[in-house]
């Protein structure tokens, strides 16, 4: 019998509707003044890169957000995406998202 070679197809996620995909930063252990957090500490707003928007976001200029904005966000109604080992990957809804991280322009006018 022949063997027939399949090539693996690369699969991505395309978020829908007014929701992005967000890849969580990683959890901190150890505050900038050397606490250290418990594992288990519940915190309702966590940080991450936007990996993706829907169609429907990247038109409506009430959202000002752009693929590796960083983000903070509720994860509350996020969707993990089970893609990959780490399980980072959450699909959002955009009213979830509260705020972007923008760097600070430097030069000032005079």
């Amino acid at each position: 019998m022949p063997r027939t070679s399949r090539n693996p197809r690369l699969e991505t996620v395309e978020p829908i509707g007014k929701r992005v995909l967000i890849r969580k930063d990683e959890d901190k252990k150890i505050t900038k003044v050397g606490i250290h957090l418990p594992d288990r500490l519940e915190i309702p707003t966590i940080t991450g890169r936007v990996v993706a928007i829907s169609a429907e976001v990247a038109k409506d200029e009430n959202y000002p957000i752009e693929q590796y904005d960083r983000v903070l966000f509720n994860p509350k109604h996020g969707v993990p995406v089970d893609f990959e080992g780490d399980n980072r990957l959450f699909v959002i809804p955009i009213e979830d998202i509260v705020a972007v991280f923008r760097a600070a322009d430097s030069g000032q006018a005079e």
